[in-house]
């Protein structure tokens, strides 16, 4: 029996629909994922289904259905939206770089120092190769505050 405002019994899954719309949207609140907003829009779709008198398997059928077809409809455009973008900081223009040994590298003693672009690091051996003062390195990678270097033949 459809539902209007002179009958107030509400038909199957009416209730049921709306608080799971409602848990969903309160999920979707919580995280920064969108990952409920699909299936709340696919529960009240199913509540309006249920509103109009629809049967209860029609109505599951409308929630999977508005679920899958929005999840499909958006999520590309959502997940290229939210993309991080991965800003480079003015250290990472070290790698790459030559620089000039200004303390004798030794990993096995936790020491070593470059100089780059007219900055002093703390430097460590990527081969654990002992390197010394003067001598010419590249710049391999950063790791924490420490520059990771090769030796430039």
């Amino acid at each position: 029996m459809p539902f209007c405002a002179a009958n107030m019994h509400m038909p199957a899954g009416f209730y049921l629909w709306i608080a799971l719309a409602v848990v969903f949207a309160a999920l979707e609140g919580m995280s920064a994922q969108l990952m409920g907003v699909w299936f709340a829009l696919g529960a009240v779709a199913a509540v309006i289904a249920s509103a109009c008198g629809a049967s209860v398997p029609v109505q599951v059928a409308i929630f999977a259905s508005v679920s899958v077809i929005a999840l499909v409809a958006t999520r590309p455009l959502v997940k290229k939206l939210l993309k991080k973008r991965v800003q480079p900081t003015n250290a990472d223009r070290c790698i790459g770089e030559k620089a000039v040994v200004t303390e004798e590298i030794d990993n096995t003693l936790g020491k070593g120092a470059a100089k780059v672009g007219g900055v002093e690091w703390t430097a460590r051996s990527e081969t654990d190769a002992v390197i010394p003062a003067g001598a010419y390195v590249r710049v391999t990678r950063i790791d924490g505050v420490k520059l990771i270097v090769e030796p430039v033949a």
